[in-house]
């Protein structure tokens, strides 16, 4: 993960972001969003997090600013 960059989820978001992840329904642009957060938020780095998700660095890097 880049320097200065912690993302911090609480319980209560946590439970909200694996509902969305968990839930068949949700769309799958909610879902990539949530499952990035919950990586980042196990301290899982960039470049595992895009290898799992598929997603662009610049994806990664926008989504945990946008989370912080």
């Amino acid at each position: 993960m880049r320097t200065g960059i912690v993302v911090e989820v609480s319980a209560a978001d946590r439970t909200r972001l694996q509902a969305i992840v968990a839930d068949r329904n949700s769309p799958q642009k909610h879902v990539w969003r949530a499952d990035i957060i919950l990586l980042a938020a196990d301290g899982v780095g960039t470049t595992e997090i895009m290898r799992r998700t598929g997603k662009a660095k610049t994806v990664v890097w926008r989504r945990q600013e946008r989370f912080m």
